[in-house]
């Protein structure tokens, strides 16, 4: 009898040491999991090991992370344990509902043995796997909370018991803390990019880079400091009705290019009116209805010059507070260095434009006057000649002087418009097609512009001009087979006479005439004339004039 006693002494402190070996080894490993979980300063990745963590430590076989945000609903849902045909069979993530909005109500622990035990036991999305046992746990960081874990089906069938519960509590405190420095982290870090990236692009737009480069800039800076997926700069089209994407920043941002945000009725355009921020949870106007999103006006209202647009792929962690106070901090000051940086080229093109008109008095008070003068001088004098020969050289030069008066006051013209190159003058166009067709006929025409083209042409007038003169520059290359023509572009008296002339085989009596239909249609159209004639020395000469 002694004997089975000891026995049963002996069996007993086994049991006991090997419960004490257990706990020592899960101590262990709880030290070891609260270690692994603050070394990482990533936050979406320490969530992702916090649940790995805590389902190793209680031998779960699924567990999840439910981030919580300002309504009380799951803004993230973190999975661990299911598979990808597992997942690929849940038709969405649980919104926080039931059991696990109890959880948000309550943020206390939560054990049970059969999930479906329970009166709130519902709100899990269709396809999701079965689940018995339960273990929740609320993490929280300071007075917040920030989310739960969530532990189901322990391992080997039995039920999570009060030191699995004791367990994941100290981890889920520890996390708490990880959790806190990873924000602090982030926060210095985006403080530390904000002011380089503001620096950066103050810098780039007072040194005189091009806007479309500076908003570039903008974006990848925005992109980075979110930590967004992609980035758009929004700026207004002509018709001012609508914003259109300028600059687009990461992985399916030229998606967004050409959609029209209508400023009446989208919530980018609300954004660019009100001049507010918006976090929005997708923006179908923007084919992205499930991607979290965020909105930033650049400037304040009523100057508001665009709108940032920021966005992540769906199940990632929303746009926070914090994204949208340094977000609109950033957005702010490059608006300002914007308005700087356009304020200088404003200042710069007033002095140029000032240096161009002082140019254009000179030549016309000094250059000109003196050119007349001479070329007076000289008629005078051709008088005096008595060989013709000499007299003959002498008209030649009156005539020379003339035709560069003419060519300096078309340069003057020229110098008094202001030249924009996104919107070429009337000059430079008429340029452009002249020079086009050097190539086809293989020899630079001749071109003469006088007056005022780009001052007293009207726009409408202006678009038939330059498509008689394709329209006659096409007939020279096409049927003329010349070798030498002119052409001659003038405002004077009220009308724009285009007048062009080759040394061709001129216009056949029998040719096709449907050009020369449609220029004649426009030049009634404007209550004009077209003249195409044979000149005494061959070729053609095709003279259309309109009012202006």
């Amino acid at each position: 009898m002694p004997n089975m006693r000891l026995d049963e002494l002996l069996a007993e402190l086994q049991v006991r040491l090997n419960a004490v070996l257990a706990t020592r080894d899960r101590v262990h490993a709880l030290l070891d999991a609260v270690v692994a979980v603050g070394s990482d300063l990533d936050l979406e990745t320490m969530l992702r090991r916090i649940v790995e963590t805590a389902t190793d430590l209680v031998d779960a076989s699924y567990g999840a992370m439910g981030v919580v945000g300002e309504e009380r609903t799951l803004l993230q849902f973190i999975p661990v344990g299911l598979s990808e045909e597992e997942i690929a069979r849940i038709e969405h993530w649980p919104h926080g509902l039931g059991l696990l909005g109890l959880l948000i109500k309550d943020a206390r622990p939560l054990r049970m043995g059969r999930i479906s035990d329970h009166p709130e036991s519902y709100g899990f999305p269709p396809g999701h796997p079965p689940m018995g046992t339960f273990l929740g746990v609320p993490i929280r960081v300071r007075d917040e909370v920030f989310g739960n874990l969530y532990l189901t089906e322990k391992r080997g069938g039995g039920e999570f018991d009060e030191e699995d519960e004791a367990i994941v509590i100290a981890l889920a405190t520890a996390a708490g803390v990880a959790v806190e420095n990873a924000r602090l982290y982030e926060e210095t870090r985006r403080r530390e990019t904000r002011l380089r990236a503001s620096t950066e692009i103050t810098t780039s737009l007072l040194s005189g880079a091009e806007p479309h480069e500076v908003l570039r800039m903008l974006a990848t800076s925005a992109r980075r400091m979110t930590g967004a997926d992609v980035a758009t700069v929004l700026l207004p089209d002509a018709s001012g009705a609508a914003l259109r994407v300028a600059v687009a920043e990461g992985e399916d941002g030229d998606d967004l290019r050409g959609i029209p945000f209508p400023l009446g009725d989208s919530a980018v355009g609300d954004v660019f009116t009100r001049g507010e921020s918006r976090v929005e949870t997708g923006v179908p106007d923007a084919g992205r209805p499930d991607e979290p999103a965020l909105l930033v006006p650049l400037g304040a209202a009523p100057s508001v010059r665009g709108v940032l647009a920021l966005f992540k792929r769906p199940g990632r962690l929303p746009f926070t507070g914090a994204d949208v106070e340094m977000l609109e901090d950033f957005s702010g000051h490059a608006a300002v260095a914007l308005e700087l940086a356009e304020a200088r080229r404003d200042a710069e093109r007033l002095g140029l434009l000032e240096d161009r008109d002082r140019i254009a008095k000179d030549l016309h008070d000094v250059v000109i006057q003196r050119l007349f003068a001479v070329a007076m001088t000289l008629m005078g004098a051709v008088r005096l000649i008595q060989r013709p020969e000499a007299a003959g050289r002498v008209q030649h030069a009156i005539d020379e002087l003339d035709e560069t008066i003419r060519q300096i006051r078309s340069t003057i013209f020229a110098l008094q418009v202001p030249h924009e190159p996104d919107s070429p003058s009337l000059r430079a166009r008429v340029v452009d097609l002249v020079e086009n067709a050097r190539g086809h006929l293989g020899f630079m025409p001749g071109l003469r512009m006088e007056g005022r083209l780009d001052h007293e042409v009207p726009d409408a007038v202006a678009d038939h001009l330059l498509a008689v003169l394709r329209e006659a520059m096409s007939n020279v290359v096409r049927h003329a087979k010349a070798s030498r023509a002119e052409v001659s572009v003038e405002v004077a008296d009220g009308a724009l006479t285009l007048v062009v002339e080759d040394d061709g085989v001129g216009v056949g009596a029998g040719g096709r005439r449907s050009g020369l239909r449609n220029l004649e249609d426009r030049a009634a159209q404007l209550d004009g004339t077209l003249e195409v004639e044979t000149p005494v020395t061959g070729g053609t000469r095709l003279r259309w004039r309109v009012p202006v």
